[in-house]
């Protein structure tokens, strides 16, 4: 009688070989789509003028950073050196990225290198292009920028 026993309940024990082993992939986008989808609508949002809603796609946090010619910390920081270096749509031209790579890190974290190109009139600024890169992470929110490194040519 143990014996039957043992082995009725042993199968019961063992997972079915129709159970998996890793859990589902998480709805929406992958990971890189998600980013370059992120990176799109800021190219929207940048070229109707409107740099708040640009700077969703940078997380809201004091230690957000920007480098360029300087080191600016802090979500706040930034959106002041955006709204001084581009006080109107005129300043802020149209925007388009190019050679977009994105390279995944950790669960979470990926960097992202490509190149702008800002179009605008000689009175505005002129036309501008360059390289950066950017360090994004995933939150509640989507994933949002923590780092980005311009730099113009």
């Amino acid at each position: 009688m143990t014996r039957r026993a043992f082995g009725f309940l042993l199968p019961a024990a063992l997972p079915s070989p129709a159970t998996p082993s890793a859990a589902p992939p998480e709805p929406g986008p992958a990971p890189p789509d998600a980013i370059l989808a992120m990176l799109r609508q800021s190219v929207e949002d940048w070229n109707r003028a409107d740099i708040p809603a640009f700077l969703r796609c940078y997380e809201d946090s004091p230690e957000t950073t920007f480098v360029s010619r300087s080191v600016v910390r802090g979500t706040a920081a930034v959106r002041e050196r955006y709204k001084t270096a581009y006080p109107d749509a005129g300043h802020m031209g149209k925007l388009a990225f190019h050679d977009l790579r994105v390279r995944m890190l950790p669960p979470g974290a990926a960097i992202v290198t490509g190149r702008f190109q800002l179009e605008r009139a000689a009175g505005s600024g002129g036309p501008a292009n360059g390289l950066f890169t950017l360090v994004v992470r995933k939150s509640a929110a989507g994933w949002r920028i923590i780092h980005d490194h311009s730099s113009a040519l």
